[in-house]
């Protein structure tokens, strides 16, 4: 996997991906940057949800699980010494539909969390990952 960031003023940067695909990352205007993207840590949040989303929805359409819709939501506190890594990472899944299987759901994400999930894997090297589960009609 390759990927090509390119500085483009003040802190900013643009990724681009093996794949072709472009995203750019800031910092806040209190590090010198303009706040105008997702900073490198916010990423690696929008990694793992999106890493455990791909899992979970893949999962549950294998076992025929039916839902209307997923968002993930997290909350990561980082250590206050440099590097700064995450020390805590809360998840709350929240699913949409009626009579929702609550075990099809658990198992799901319990799958991609412990074995499925890259970034899951990283970010568990630093952090402790906890998750729940909310559920809308």
């Amino acid at each position: 996997m390759k990927v090509d960031v390119r500085w483009t003023g003040k802190m900013s940067f643009l990724g681009i991906s093996g794949s072709g695909h472009a995203v750019v990352m800031d910092t806040s205007q209190a590090n010198g940057g303009e706040g105008s993207a997702p900073s490198p840590m916010e990423m690696v949040l929008m990694g793992l949800a999106g890493c455990s989303g791909i899992d979970v929805v893949s999962i549950l359409e294998k076992k025929r699980v039916p839902f209307k819709g997923l968002q993930i939501l997290i909350d990561g506190e980082r250590a206050e010494e440099h590097p700064r890594v995450f020390t805590k990472v809360k998840m709350t899944f929240v699913f949409k539909g009626k009579d929702l299987n609550q075990k099809a759901l658990e198992d799901s994400i319990r799958l991609s969390l412990d074995k499925y999930c890259s970034v899951a894997g990283m970010v568990s090297k630093t952090a402790e990952i906890s998750w729940e589960i909310a559920v809308e009609d």
